[in-house]
């Protein structure tokens, strides 16, 4: 396999939003065109995000964070680039690649 599949499928931070322990399941939240909104809760008052664009281009993807009831302001971290992306509060929008996802998991 090539690096990059082996990078996705050995990503530590991704295999813990799969293994966590509150143990519950990601649902939708949004859709809107070929654009789709997934969070999921975990343990700790965390939250997963994924954000899906099926569109050729890349497109702007908004999760309103208040339609899950996410309060407060959360520290952001993008799963795939490892990256902290500072802190949102009440939505998020992302700029997602052509058939492409960013995930990001939302901490305290």
């Amino acid at each position: 396999m090539s690096e990059a599949t082996r990078a996705i499928l050995l990503n530590r931070e991704v295999i813990a939003v799969n293994q966590d322990a509150l143990g519950k399941q990601a649902y939708r939240l949004s859709r809107s065109g070929k654009t789709e909104v997934w969070v999921r809760p975990l343990s700790g008052d965390a939250w997963a995000v994924g954000l899906f664009n099926r569109a050729e281009e890349p497109a702007p993807v908004k999760a309103s964070l208040s339609e899950t009831g996410i309060t407060g302001k959360r520290k952001v971290r993008d799963l795939w680039s490892h990256a902290n992306k500072g802190t949102a509060e009440g939505e998020i929008t992302e700029s997602v690649a052509g058939h492409g996802v960013v995930m990001l998991k939302l901490t305290r």
